[in-house]
């Protein structure tokens, strides 16, 4: 038809989307377990202080958990191959990543505040405040991966 003679071929120069082992050693994809396992101890570190600022923290659990669980999907879908080399993948990829870059911040922000708050508290014992600092810790680690994985995407 009409429409199909108005797209240009796809040109064959553009990187492809990794799929099984090799995306352990691509980039920005060889991210995606780095970021499970530093969200993963942000959740685990937060939950170990029982959420004892559930506010703020419970905005931090929301979101390392929900992008753990998507990443993990995401790490699932290209070992097995389900994006079938499809260039939407890379859009998706980067549109999932920046959002998330975005949401980790914000809870980044919000987990140090919890940490700072726990400092003062005589309340909750002393190794609370360790736990948060730690979480804080790996929260900003986490942010900068996802912003890393985010922006990669367009230097390949």
């Amino acid at each position: 038809g009409a429409m199909a003679s108005a797209c240009p071929p796809a040109a064959t120069t553009q990187p492809t989307v990794p799929s099984g082992p090799a995306i352990f050693k691509t980039v920005p994809y060889a991210f995606i377990l780095p970021e499970i396992l530093c969200g993963t101890w942000v959740w685990i570190l937060v939950a170990a202080t029982s959420v004892s600022l559930p506010l703020q923290q419970g905005w931090v659990m929301y979101v390392s958990l929900t992008s753990c669980l998507i990443s993990l999907l995401l790490l699932l879908s290209y070992i097995f191959g389900f994006h079938r080399n499809s260039n939407n993948w890379k859009v998706l990829d980067s549109l999932y990543h920046g959002a998330t870059a975005i949401l980790y911040m914000s809870a980044a922000v919000l987990q140090a505040n919890a940490t700072i708050e726990s400092e003062f508290d005589n309340k909750s014992p002393l190794y609370y405040y360790q736990l948060n600092c730690a979480a804080s810790f790996f929260a900003f680690i986490t942010t900068f991966l996802y912003i890393l994985h985010a922006f990669s995407i367009y230097y390949q």
